[in-house]
């Protein structure tokens, strides 16, 4: 394994949980420090030094042979493309559904 793999993975990996932090508004220290908004930055910066590294080590055609790497980013676009819409459906929607059952029971 080359170190340069390791960065690689790392900061693809690294770049996840601060975003779903950063959504759903958690309280996280990250490299730009506290905050919904430093932690979705800090984020899409692991993922650029990712996709950077990658593509400066291996070249472009090889992220379509190297499906392991494809697969890790398939999650991270993923989750980008549809993080806010979990957010507000899963996360907004049951705290409005708590409080109106707790305005019910009184």
């Amino acid at each position: 394994m080359q170190l340069i793999d390791f960065i690689i993975g790392l900061t693809l990996v690294n770049s996840l949980p601060h975003f779903v932090l950063g959504v759903w508004k958690g309280r996280m220290f990250s490299g730009l420090g506290f905050g919904d908004k430093n932690n979705i930055g800090y984020s899409l910066i692991n993922f650029v030094i990712s996709i950077g590294l990658f593509l400066f080590q291996y070249g472009f055609s090889a992220l379509w042979e190297n499906s392991m790497y494809l697969g890790g980013l398939f999650v991270v676009v993923a989750y980008y493309a549809v993080g806010h819409v979990c957010y507000r459906y899963f996360h907004v929607k049951h705290y409005e559904q708590q409080l109106g059952e707790s305005a019910n029971a009184q």
